[in-house]
């Protein structure tokens, strides 16, 4: 099997039925071993080109993966009126001329959308964007969005499916935001970047993806400080801000995905370019996993030293164990010699993937918000179906570990946020093939 070519899927439906669309083969029980490279951030490059809209000047962003969600902002940023071109890695936006009014249909197939009010309430004093949309993966409200873009002097309606914003002048001021919303803090961060006076952000999320926001715009003229902390200050700069060229960091959650697809199948794989500070967590719990892990400069070597163990996860925000993670630790943990806990704390449906693991032969019970995973499971291969973007990925842990052939369908999902997923695995010694039937409909 190969991994066949890749092209992210942009499902287009006729007459209320989605096309065809392709399946992934996966056959389980192969080693990986190899090289596998990692790519850019998909959490930060989302939120740059949002960024780069603060701006008339052209923006260079390097080290952009080729993913769905990043063609679904490129459809948002266009319809706004900026000037858009990947080549390769390579992604140019110029954004001259902006109208204040969001394309609806990409909108409403991505939640990273809505990073848009900020920068448009910033430079045009005026937004209007449909209900952001993405993963179902339990509740998500724009509420922190809204209530620290209204701090900053901005009015905000919300009616019939729909989202304005009119300010005819940004003031600085103190938001304190009831969870560590990590978009509202980047939200409130474009915005705040050029109102006039100083913004405090307090209870601010402290992913990394907020520290390349905050070097991005710096490196525009903005002047934000803080960011990686609960506190973030910024002082509004008056004039326009500058064009930027920036290379964007590796994505952790990819290289932790890959992490896991390594400890699964029993092989030895060496990861790079990662930032190891950003994942301690997730490699902490993989090494008490019973994974060897060995880091050396930018890259990170997965290997197994016998049985995997059980372990003890709880999802939290950063620095904590990012939810992004937890189903793919999930279906590892099907192969642990022992009863594992997973505790959700952040999104309430995050365990939708549950059932088809079990179609798979998992013995996971789930009770609210905790699932109990008793291992290890014999799991063998079956025709599945991803839900969201990190279930997908998931289902390609499980698949394999599996005996035998798993069938994974939903791969508008999991293309939204990996870069060929099957192909990186393939290059690695996985058994895996992309199946495109010809009626699927691909850019």
């Amino acid at each position: 099997m190969g991994s066949g070519v890749f092209s992210p899927v942009r499902v287009k439906r006729h007459g209320g039925e989605a096309s065809a669309l392709p399946t992934l083969l996966v056959e389980g029980r192969h080693q990986l071993r190899g090289e596998i490279r990692v790519s850019g951030a998909k959490n930060a490059v989302l939120k740059l080109m949002a960024a780069a809209l603060l701006t008339k000047e052209p923006c260079v962003i390097r080290n952009v993966p080729h993913i769905g969600d990043v063609l679904n902002m490129i459809e948002v940023l266009e319809g706004l009126g900026a000037k858009c071109a990947l080549d390769g890695d390579v992604l140019y936006i110029e954004a001259r001329e902006l109208h204040p009014e969001a394309p609806q249909e990409p909108v409403r197939e991505m939640r990273a959308s809505i990073q848009v009010m900020g920068p448009l309430l910033g430079r045009l004093g005026e937004v209007r964007i449909a209900q952001p949309g993405g993963c179902a993966i339990g509740a998500r409200p724009v509420d922190l969005h809204l209530a620290g873009l209204r701090a900053l002097g901005a009015v905000i309606e919300e009616r019939h499916g729909f989202i304005t914003g009119r300010a005819s002048k940004l003031v600085g001021g103190e938001i304190h935001l009831d969870l560590p919303s990590v978009g509202a803090t980047e939200n409130v961060m474009m915005a705040a970047a050029v109102a006039e006076g100083e913004t405090v952000i307090r209870n601010a999320a402290r992913e990394p993806e907020i520290i390349e926001v905050q070097n991005f715009i710096n490196c525009m003229g903005g002047r934000i400080r803080g960011a990686g902390t609960d506190t973030i200050r910024i002082s509004g700069v008056a004039g326009p801000l500058g064009g930027v060229d920036y290379t964007v960091i590796p994505d952790r959650i990819e290289a932790g995905t890959l992490a896991v697809c390594a400890a699964v199948s029993g092989g030895d794989v060496t990861l790079g370019p990662v930032i190891i500070e950003h994942m301690e967590l997730v490699a902490a719990k993989l090494a008490e996993a019973g994974v060897g892990l060995e880091v050396r400069d930018e890259t990170l070597r997965v290997y197994r030293r016998g049985d995997l163990r059980p372990l003890h996860i709880r999802s939290q925000p950063y620095p904590g164990f990012p939810t992004d993670m937890q189903p793919q630790i999930l279906a590892m943990l099907t192969c642990a010699q022992g009863t594992s806990i997973v505790t959700e704390t952040i999104y309430s449906s995050r365990f939708k993937h549950v059932d088809e693991l079990r179609r798979m032969g998992a013995d996971i019970t789930v009770d609210g918000r905790v699932a109990v995973v008793r291992g290890p499971c014999e799991l063998t291969g079956a025709r599945v179906e991803a839900t969201d973007l990190r279930a997908a990925a998931a289902l390609v842990v499980a698949g394999l570990a599996a005996e035998g052939e798993t069938v994974i369908e939903g791969l508008q999902h999991l293309d939204r946020g990996y870069e060929d997923l099957a192909g990186k695995l393939a290059s690695a010694g996985a058994k895996i093939v992309r199946r495109v039937p010809s009626e699927a409909t691909v850019p």
